[in-house]
């Protein structure tokens, strides 16, 4: 009786209450259990008459103010927690999240314990709220009281808008022959938790059950053409063909995202699935599965081998889906983002975990594994603020540092930050790339992932002189096959990292002093290098000035990135651009690469004919390749090795030697890696030579290469 009493007296409240609905007339049924979880709105024109910090309010328009309430306290999965968006016409925007606890059948309190954006219009630090329950949804109300030392309490009354938090839209393609895997029985397989029901689980109810209201497009095969049904995918293809053949995709953010199953990636099986942000200036809105890699090998003995593999199959798909949600993986959430305090979950049975590194692997994962994120990552796709979880919307990895890494008292692992050249100043407009080192410096092997060091296995904290720190997000995020290794005492892995741009944009560009520090994960440790220092040098001429706004955008990054692309029409033209207006420029160097990569290669493009899509394929180009870039990897190789640095100098010279070489291009192959080999012996920076095995293996790639040309003739 206390919850309709109540609900009585705030039909009649009239104090900043608005957009409240009568129930009408009762249907004749009888009253069910309502829940209170879900969505609620309530919208009014202001009353005050004072001007917005924008600006006098023009004649006949009043400011128009709008709040939602996301209230999760039963349903599945509740995190007894609520979260609200303030907004409307002229009205600065503010978020909050709230912890509740009980302190009756439908009614909550608990303190406010984040906030984001005008934070001053908002001074309140409690929440007091009571459900108004009903088996009619139009009838269901939500009372929160805002309150705060020595100020007013406030007051809304907040209709009920949805069961759920966020609406989202997903669509599912796959390539001719292959199949979606959107479905999984979860009694299939004998490894499962005995609390788990059987059941047909859809992609789609795994993210209903997150919070979502979830719709979906109609999606379909894409015929292979001429790439032929068995066509691997490299990222630039895939990258081409979201843009292509998504049947949302928009230069904008927006609650959708594409969802791609493949046969196979380049690199090979090793690669499960990749997250790509989308395609122009918004991130984070397609993700690619390859149903032929890994997850489709169930290990020797497993007693129900394809159900395993329907198992994988989905759960890649989710997990990668999960990073278009900005869900970071279980292992790296403490270096996430400042946002909320998260701790990491190496051993959460999660979709954003990997089953094979928890402990007992793979096996000991699924048998305690629900189907479910974990209550961390709940909160996060419910309750945080919506740029940081929607699809196409800003990168909610913000204002880094590296206070919380889980670093060991004495650590036999070290990360050291290095460029090649004598001191760590760059030209403007001069992408860096930064080389890595991780050392095992203890007297025992230490075992470590292949990927430890790239650049989606990394978290990445670069700072500008007098700003924030940013962490670097990578343009891709890979779901890839563990592939350890051990490093003995004393030996090293390398890997680089291009600092300059990712999702963020280009946070290493304009002229000053910037510090870069970088954190590798092994298990749970976090080894964490020295921040390094390096200096952006002002632009030499108005030129570069000029040039620089259009380099410093999307696109262009996209293809440094990335290694090029016959498709990103915009971006090239910013290169080639570059290049005829300045050629002596190291960012030349650079813009060559890119331009020369793809023409090196058979290159897929997915295209629309006879209102059919297909897979075309542009022949390469190794003649038009090689004139590209030879003024940069061969005329110019000593600058190529100091701004590319020696491996990203070697790995791209190899790549495109190989290339060319398939292509029919051998002698300029061989003169390309002769070149690569002289300039890397000659190399010393700050007293350190090139180890003589890596010039030797580049010498007998040559060498092969050379006897394979005189047996042909």
């Amino acid at each position: 009786m206390e919850n309709q009493d109540e609900g009585l007296e705030l039909l009649d409240e009239t104090d900043e209450i608005g957009g409240l609905t009568e129930p009408g007339p009762t249907p004749v049924v009888p009253p069910v259990a309502s829940s209170a979880s879900g969505l609620y709105r309530w919208s009014a024109a202001t009353k005050s008459a004072q001007a917005p910090p924008l600006g006098p309010v023009p004649v006949g328009i009043r400011p128009v103010r709008r709040e939602e309430l996301r209230l999760d306290v039963d349903g599945r999965y509740p995190q007894l927690a609520a979260s609200g968006t303030i907004g409307g016409v002229l009205v600065a925007k503010v978020h909050w999240i709230a912890k509740l606890k009980p302190v009756g059948p439908s009614r909550w309190v608990g303190g406010i314990w984040y906030k984001d954006g005008a934070v001053a219009s908002f001074p309140y630090t409690k929440v007091d709220i009571t459900a108004i329950r009903s088996p009619f949804a139009n009838a269901r109300k939500a009372k929160v009281t805002f309150s705060g030392p020595g100020i007013a309490k406030r007051t809304i009354v907040f209709t009920f808008a949805s069961p759920s938090f966020r609406t989202v839209n997903f669509e599912f393609d796959w390539a001719q022959g292959k199949a979606a895997t959107t479905v999984y029985d979860t009694g299939s397989h004998p490894n499962r938790p005995a609390s788990l029901p059987a059941e047909n689980l859809t992609i789609e109810n795994v993210y209903r059950r997150a919070g979502c209201q979830v719709t979906t497009s109609p999606g379909g095969a894409i015929p292979l053409g001429k790439a032929g049904a068995d066509a691997v995918w490299s990222d630039l293809e895939m990258h081409d063909a979201m843009q292509t053949y998504w049947s949302k995709f928009a230069n904008k953010a927006q609650w959708a995202m594409w969802v791609f199953f493949a046969a196979m990636h380049e690199s090979g099986s090793g690669l499960g699935g990749i997250m790509f942000d989308d395609i122009g200036p918004n991130h984070r809105q397609g993700t690619a599965l390859f149903v032929d890699s890994f997850i489709a090998t169930p290990p020797a003995g497993d007693p129900a081998g394809p159900a395993w593999v329907e198992r994988m199959r989905f759960w890649t798909a989710c997990h990668e889906m999960g990073h278009a949600f900005n869900l970071a993986h279980s292992w790296q959430k403490s270096l996430g983002t400042a946002w909320v305090p998260l701790a990491d979950e190496p051993e959460a049975r999660s979709f954003m975990n990997y089953p094979y590194r928890v402990a007992g692997g793979q096996t000991a994962f699924f048998a305690n594994f629900e189907f479910r994120f974990s209550d961390p990552e709940l909160l996060f796709i419910r309750h945080a603020p919506e740029r940081f979880v929607q699809m196409g919307n800003a990168a909610w990895f913000d204002h880094h540092a590296f206070d919380e890494a889980a670093t060991e008292e004495e650590p036999t692992l070290a990360l050291e930050l290095r460029v090649n050249r004598e001191r760590p100043t760059y030209e403007f407009m001069e992408p860096v790339w930064v080389e890595l080192k991780l050392t095992n410096t203890g007297d025992q092997p230490r075992l470590v992932d292949g990927d430890v060091l790239d650049a989606e296995s990394l978290t990445v904290i670069l700072k500008r002189e007098g700003k924030d720190a940013r962490q670097l997000v990578p343009f891709r995020e890979k779901c890839r096959q563990p592939a350890t290794i051990a490093l003995m005492p004393g030996e090293s892995v390398y890997g680089t990292v291009l600092a300059s741009v990712g999702l963020n944009g280009w946070d290493v560009a304009e002229p000053g002093t910037y510090w870069i520090q970088a954190a590798a994960h092994v298990g749970e440790e976090d080894i964490v290098s020295a921040p390094f220092a390096i200096r952006i040098a002002p632009p030499a001429s108005r030129e570069e000035e000029y040039l620089a706004g259009d380099l410093f955008t999307e696109d262009p990054g996209r293809l440094l990135v990335l290694g090029g692309s016959r498709v990103l029409d915009r971006g090239n033209a910013v290169l080639e651009e570059i290049v005829e207006r300045l050629p002596d420029r190291r960012v030349a160097i650079h813009a060559r690469v890119a331009l020369g990569n793809p023409l090196t290669i058979e290159y897929k493009e997915l295209v629309v004919k006879d209102d059919a899509l297909a897979v075309e394929v542009k022949a390469a180009k190794p003649d038009e390749a090689t004139k590209i870039v030879a003024p940069a990897l061969g005329d110019r190789s000593h600058e190529a090795a100091d701004t590319l640095g020696h491996i990203r100098y070697r790995s791209v010279v190899e790549r495109i030697a190989t290339r060319l070489a398939d292509a029919g291009a051998t002698p300029e192959a061989i003169e390309a890696l002769d070149v690569l080999a002289d300039t890397l012996a000659a190399r010393v920076v700050n007293g350190r030579p090139v180890k003589a095995e890596v010039i030797e293996e580049v010498q007998a790639k040559r060498d092969e290469l050379r006897s394979a040309t005189k047996a042909e003739a």
